[in-house]
């Protein structure tokens, strides 16, 4: 078989799907094996990412039927393809927009855990209206020279690579003169300050160019195209953030060229550690749904508010608002996959995230009452509600705030008009916005 390919769905059904998947795995799971030689293994099977392309690493599969194939592997435990942006954004960004070079170079590279992403669009200038972002990009011979800043760059300290937005021509309006690069992060010219939020974590940081390049062959679709792609990335970005099916690999493998010798370990070994962790259920609207229900229903246990039907009934809300949101993420995957934009579904799934992120806080505040606060280790959870009750205004910022999915969701669902607008037809370079607005005196 081809690289890059493996055998398409063909009339799959449910038991078809487990019953492949537990042959695949009784066949080559080997726990001897190392980690990197399994992630290398499952890549090329196809069953690393099963609703991908069968082309590309993929196996054709509707979400519903992968979600069924991903119980299979999680029964025993396997790892899967390392957690992050290269999975969820640049991978399925390339597939859709990018020449079958960039394909060849970057989606195995992903899967495996050889590159790690983080995705370069917000600026301090150009956060609610990305398109007048002013990093640009001047061409010298076969690579762009960029110059510029990017702000809330999610896992930008430990990135190979970024999904960077650029201006590469300042002389039509906003929309159009913008290209989107896979820009490689370990260069000189490229200076990563990590941000330290409110949580006392730095999950994000800011990056600045200063002459960095990017090779010509490294734009991802047309020169100047780079919106049409950007508007995928973020309907893949706000279908993961909102989805909240919990469909996937439970295990992660490592990723990224910093975590390469931690892919070297046997496949038990790495297994047999992760087991022996407590489930994290992390501080984000994502990771809080779905089976991270139930460390709120041990807390209620522990405290002895299980029985409070005050305490109960803000339990099922989470737990029904979380199913409701993980089957209008499958629809949106579904649009996805037979060629269009996730738009609605998406954005309503966004707001969504929100929504289950302010109930996670809430409920476990109703538990905990006011050790709530105690963010130690002696806390409840272990200080995660402390962290959570920081932690919730995030989402509703972060991948496109609540205003602009309700924005969308308004004139794509409603059909209400779009707010005016005149830059939308002016050149960039006569915007007064960033660095162009006049002097205040």
């Amino acid at each position: 078989m081809a690289a890059g390919r493996s055998e398409p769905a063909v009339d799959a059904t449910a038991s078809s799907v487990r019953r492949e998947a537990r042959d695949w795995i009784e066949e080559n799971f080997d726990p001897q094996l190392s980690l990197r030689a399994w992630l290398e293994r499952l890549a090329d099977s196809g069953w690393a990412q099963p609703a991908w392309p069968a082309d590309w690493y993929g196996r054709g599969l509707p979400p519903d039927l992968a979600a069924l194939a991903y119980e299979e592997f999680n029964r025993v435990d396997a790892p899967g393809p390392p957690a992050g942006l290269g999975v969820m954004l640049a991978a399925p960004t390339i597939i859709a927009h990018g020449s079958d070079e960039l394909r060849r170079t970057f989606v195995r590279a992903v899967l495996v855990g050889d590159h790690a992403w983080c995705q370069l669009f917000s600026e301090p200038g150009a956060g609610s209206d990305l398109a007048g972002l002013q990093t640009r990009a001047v061409p010298d011979g076969d690579e762009y020279v960029v110059d510029g800043q990017k702000v809330w760059t999610s896992g930008g300290q430990v990135a190979d690579y970024g999904m960077l937005l650029a201006r590469t021509d300042p002389d039509v309006p906003k929309h159009r003169g913008i290209s989107y690069f896979a820009l490689p992060m370990n260069q000189p010219g490229v200076e990563v300050r990590p941000l330290v939020q409110m949580t006392g974590e730095s999950g994000f940081s800011e990056v600045f160019f200063s002459g960095a390049r990017v090779p010509a062959s490294s734009i991802i679709g047309e020169l100047n195209g780079g919106w049409a792609v950007a508007l995928s990335t973020l309907g893949f970005e706000r279908t993961g953030l909102g989805a909240g099916s919990g469909i996937g690999f439970r295990l992660a493998g490592p990723g990224g060229s910093r975590l390469r010798q931690q892919q070297e370990v046997s496949l038990g070994e790495f297994i047999a550690a992760a087991r022996a962790q407590p489930r994290s259920f992390g501080t984000n609207s994502t990771a809080m749904i779905g089976g991270n229900i139930v460390p709120l229903v041990a807390l209620a246990r522990e405290l002895g508010r299980d029985g409070d039907q005050g305490v109960r009934q803000e339990i099922v809300r989470l737990y029904t608002l979380s199913c409701v949101n993980a089957w209008n993420g499958l629809r949106a995957q579904a649009a996805q996959r037979s060629g269009g934009r996730a738009g609605a579904e998406a954005s309503l799934g966004k707001l969504m995230s929100s929504r289950i992120a302010r109930q996670w806080r809430d409920t476990a505040s109703l538990i905990a009452r006011e050790t709530a606060m105690l963010a130690g280790h002696d806390g409840p959870l272990g200080g995660r509600v402390a962290s959570q009750l920081l932690a919730t205004p995030g989402p509703s910022i972060y991948g496109g705030s609540d205003q602009i999915q309700r924005n969308i969701i308004g004139e794509r669902v409603l059909g209400l008009p779009r707010e005016a607008d005149p830059s939308r037809t002016l050149p960039f370079r006569e915007l007064k916005i960033g660095t162009q607005a006049p002097e205040q005196s």
